[in-house]
């Protein structure tokens, strides 16, 4: 099948042949003719696989079937997105595929200011693609008319869930017209999405070109059983080797991120940390000097993974285990992309091993072990509570007032937030959606601890287990001697060794 074959209007058509788009993908053969044709639908497929062109092309070419005046501050078209670079992302799709139609579309998010963003609005939009949260301020404040919707699109539908857009999902479905055309998409299907489907969508199909939570069959896949004190070391190891020409790291917290970032550049690696606390310039600028390889090696949180659309990147390495398994297909699906290999390196230390576990369980395979200097037969073998983290210290000290009504860390504080008083600063809840929204574990809020002024007060306390394995990197760094050896090389530059087992 070509595109040839969908009777797509002649304006899509055109933009195609001139991205050298011939043959749709399998989630495009499929979804296509049922969106075509005005059906709801829910997509599963994995990251990578063109599922974002599989509904700009239908939507753009029944648009073009009404010929309705684009009236101002009212989209017909809404995509929601649960990351800014996730958003700004489908929002270069919209422009390259509709170029040569009449359409126009604007992309809104939090972390910038919102004055551009209302002068677009007002100027009129056919398509608008949100975050949750400036989505919500902006119609707060009159600027956005959501009632002539005909098209709703929520994309990445299960990382919406886990950053916890549960209720602005609903808030915004509620105000959108009951007769309209609604899409979900997704790389895996929880049971909660599926229930969130089942209320929001009239008589769906269902098309999935994969099974759920299958990983790319071109990656290659290896765990490194770590202590958690030497996994600084085994990342520059690795390094060493040339092959590893554009990296993506993933940590598990922003303080992690940043402090990996750090060590990289001290050691004359080309490095950068991007997540929901950084500005939007920034993490911008970051993206733009990694595609073009300025940066080798671009730090990120989970916050972050479902907006990075590189073609080149050659390995993912998580730093740390995800605590979500789902977020490891997310995490690794970026690289492999457009038909190419890719490789993914996850560390693994003992009180990551139950996460090993439930990953494994969830991909249905063994990921298999490499070599290495720095191999740990400890986190190999942990169980019990050795293979889970150290619980978090209850209660806070004396005199701290923890955290404010309505003020609490991520989307739950944000939400009480909202209900205790709508004249709060627009500002600050544009900024949570940005990135800061904190997932289903805390473990990327970015949001900061509220304390009163004033007698009797403190701080809250330091994480005591983060503080001494950084100090502990610290310490390695100046001691610690290091193999200059790099690791060898499988099929597809993939190492099978990583250098010999002490």
């Amino acid at each position: 099948m070509s595109f040839d074959d969908l009777n797509l209007i002649y304006p899509l058509q055109r933009a195609l042949k001139e991205e050298g788009y011939t043959t749709p993908t399998p989630i495009q053969q499929q979804s296509i003719p049922h969106l075509l044709g005005g059906k709801d639908m829910i997509g599963i497929a994995q990251t990578g696989t063109g599922k974002t062109a599989s509904f700009i092309l239908p939507i753009l070419h029944n648009m073009s079937g009404a010929h309705k005046k684009t009236r101002r501050g009212s989209p017909r078209v809404l995509v929601l997105a649960p990351t800014r670079e996730l958003a700004a992302q489908i929002g270069d799709s919209f422009s390259t595929y509709g170029k040569y139609t009449q359409f126009k579309h604007t992309v809104i998010f939090g972390g910038v200011g919102q004055s551009p963003q209302v002068r677009a609005i007002s100027k009129g939009v056919d398509s608008l693609i949100a975050t949750p949260g400036r989505l919500l301020d902006l119609v707060d404040q009159g600027h956005i008319d959501l009632s002539g919707v005909e098209y709703f699109v929520l994309d990445e539908a299960d990382r919406m869930l886990d950053m916890g857009f549960v209720k602005d999902v609903y808030k915004i479905v509620e105000m959108l017209p009951y007769k309209r055309q609604s899409l979900f998409f997704s790389a895996t299907m929880s049971h909660d999405v599926s229930k969130l489907a089942k209320k929001m969508l009239t008589n769906p199909v269902t098309v999935e070109v994969t099974p759920q939570a299958t990983t790319v069959e071109l990656i290659d896949q290896f765990i490194f059983f770590v202590d958690s004190e030497n996994k600084n070391e085994l990342i520059l190891q690795l390094l060493r080797s040339k092959h590893l020409e554009c990296v993506l790291i993933f940590a598990r917290t922003k303080h992690r991120a940043n402090k990996v970032a750090q060590m990289l550049n001290k050691n004359k690696i080309p490095a950068d940390a991007i997540h929901g606390n950084k500005s939007q310039t920034h993490r911008t600028k970051a993206l733009q000097d990694f595609r073009s390889g300025q940066l080798r090696v671009l730090v990120a949180t989970d916050i972050a993974a479902r907006g990075i659309d590189i073609d080149d990147i050659s390995h993912v390495i998580n730093y740390d285990l995800p605590n979500i398994p789902e977020s490891y297909v997310h995490r690794i699906g970026r690289t492999a992309r457009a038909g190419a290999d890719g490789t993914a390196f996850s560390f693994c230390a003992a009180d990551e091993r139950d996460f090993l576990r439930e990953i494994e369980k969830l991909i249905r395979m063994e990921i298999e072990v490499a070599e290495h200097d720095y191999h740990s037969e400890k986190a190999k073998n942990a169980t019990g509570a050795d293979a889970k983290p150290a619980p978090r210290q209850q209660g806070r000290p004396r005199g701290s007032s923890g955290h404010k009504r309505g003020q609490g860390r991520g989307k739950k504080g944000e939400d009480k937030g909202r209900k205790s008083g709508r004249n709060s600063s627009s500002s600050a809840r544009s900024n949570g959606n940005s990135g800061n929204k904190g997932t289903s574990s805390g473990n990327d809020s970015g949001a900061k601890r509220s304390t009163k002024t004033g007698a009797g007060s403190s701080k809250p306390k330091r994480n005591m287990k983060a503080k001494s394995i950084q100090s502990h990197n610290s310490r390695s760094k100046s001691s610690s001697t290091r193999n200059d050896s790099g690791p060898g090389k499988k099929k597809s530059g993939a190492p099978s060794k990583f250098g010999n087992r002490r």
